[in-house]
């Protein structure tokens, strides 16, 4: 009855939301056959991608900010950083005014391989989204802000999330 209220709706949105499920999932392997390229563990290649990502973005992350992108207690993160500048993957500098405040930066190295392993993916699905005008893209781009953060509100514990 639902379904036919909305016209199908309820159909199209489950549709949606398991294509998102299996992107998820097929975004989980790739990062997982990064980490076995690199030799490190599934957790420390996430970390990395965060790390690159956020500075590619202008926005580079401290070892705090970067704990809440993948769940980790402050002791597992200085335990994953300290794995990653030994293996020269990362640096930490004290870039910002506030000398307490640590920068985490990605090497040269880490972020060829990346480019390396990720450059025809992304090359994919850029052409992929270029089929499709902006306000479209807008669009599903806003779709997708919604629905990360309806789940990261569930995620967190602050809001009644587990």
């Amino acid at each position: 009855m639902e379904e036919a209220a909305h016209g199908g709706g309820t159909t199209q949105r489950g549709r949606l939301m398991e294509g998102l499920l299996a992107y998820g999932a097929a975004f989980t392997e790739l990062g997982r056959r990064f980490a076995v390229q690199l030799g490190v563990h599934s957790t420390d290649a996430f970390a990395l991608l965060e790390i690159a990502s956020a500075e590619e973005r202008g926005v580079p992350l401290s070892p705090a900010l970067l704990s809440k992108r993948i769940s980790l207690s402050s002791g597992a993160m200085t335990t994953l950083l300290n794995r990653l500048e030994q293996a020269g993957y990362i640096t930490r500098s004290r870039e910002h005014d506030d000398r307490r405040i640590v920068t985490l930066r990605s090497s040269p190295q880490v972020k060829e391989r990346a480019d390396e392993f990720f450059g025809s993916i992304n090359e994919r699905q850029d052409a992929v989204l270029s089929q499709y005008p902006d306000d479209l893209v807008e669009q599903f781009e806003t779709v997708v802000t919604q629905l990360r953060s309806a789940l990261e509100a569930e995620l967190t514990p602050s809001t009644g999330g587990k």
